[in-house]
């Protein structure tokens, strides 16, 4: 079959690594090469905007786009697997994989979150079927989910209701908090969340330029400023990368929050460059994959060795 690259043929060296393996202090400055022409889109997919990229456990990469087959599955080398989702999924936003691997999608849209097994089955969807509200059971176009260390779900819900939901592993109500505004607990557009090895549970409260940092429970425990967190990846040694999508930059934090190293800036589709920058996804093996909204791709970031 004929296919179209999701990436120009080129990649650019950005800088050597003098580690074997991903090093796991957040001050020292990780380094990448980017690699474009990775991903094998089969000409009958049309790539709208990319949203999302997820990894499993076996290598596999998952780009979410906004245009019809909405979820794609690719080999780790690029080779295209499977689609899925044209006729359900309404304008897919956050897309992540649990522990077993199963695919969760965050949908604008219809305001829900969808949980498919690796081939596309759907296994539950959470929410009221375009029916927006602050109940237990609803979201109000939710854009992230992700999961604690028990399985249980955080639903950063979002761009209509400035709240995080947290659920149980079965989808069930256990709390929430937040409201719409700048103070302490607040958000505007609450748009990524990521949980550490401290199971903090790290927020990218973007259009407030800042990450709020609170525990399992909801209580506030720190807010770093000076960015606009689009999106949020952990690599293995719990290191944090930022996609600021609005300078189009990637950027790591220490554990004090403070910018230790960036790179994009430039607007663009050569490599390294960034063109919306939304989604950060972190491998095994301490790899980076940036999903681009304007750009209409996903980039990997290889770390150096």
């Amino acid at each position: 079959m004929r296919t179209r690259s999701v990436m120009a043929a080129a990649s650019v060296l950005l800088g050597v690594s003098f580690c074997v393996a991903p090093s796991g202090h957040a001050g020292e400055k990780i380094r990448f090469q980017p690699v474009i022409d990775l991903l094998q889109v089969p000409g009958h997919i049309v790539l709208g905007g990319v949203s999302g990229v997820a990894v499993n456990s076996q290598g596999q990469v998952y780009m979410l786009h906004r245009a019809e087959n909405p979820v794609v599955c690719f080999e780790p080398t690029g080779e295209f697997v499977r689609a899925w989702g044209t006729d359900l999924i309404g304008s897919g936003h956050g897309l992540r994989i649990d522990r077993d691997d199963n695919v969760w999608v965050t949908d604008t849209d219809h305001h829900l979150v969808y949980k498919f097994d690796p081939r596309g089955e759907l296994l539950m969807t959470l929410g009221e079927p375009d029916q927006p509200g602050l109940g237990e059971g609803q979201f109000n176009k939710p854009t992230d989910v992700n999961f604690g260390p028990q399985g249980e779900l955080y639903v950063t819900d979002g761009y209509g209701n400035s709240r995080i939901v947290k659920l149980t592993a079965k989808g069930e109500f256990v709390t929430t908090w937040g409201e719409p505004g700048e103070g302490p607990s607040q958000f505007n557009a609450p748009h990524a969340v990521v949980i550490d090895g401290k199971g903090r549970v790290i927020i990218g409260d973007r259009d407030n330029d800042r990450i709020q940092i609170f525990d399992s429970q909801g209580e506030l425990l720190e807010t770093w400023k000076g960015f606009a967190p689009f999106g949020l990846a952990l690599d293995p040694d719990g290191v944090l990368f930022v996609a600021d999508g609005r300078a189009n930059k990637i950027l790591q934090l220490d554990d004090a929050g403070k910018v230790v190293k960036e790179w994009g800036g430039v607007k663009g589709a050569g490599p390294g460059e960034l063109s919306t920058p939304h989604m950060l996804e972190a491998d095994r093996q301490g790899n980076l994959y940036a999903a681009e909204v304007a750009g209409k791709r996903v980039q990997k970031f290889a770390r150096k060795r």
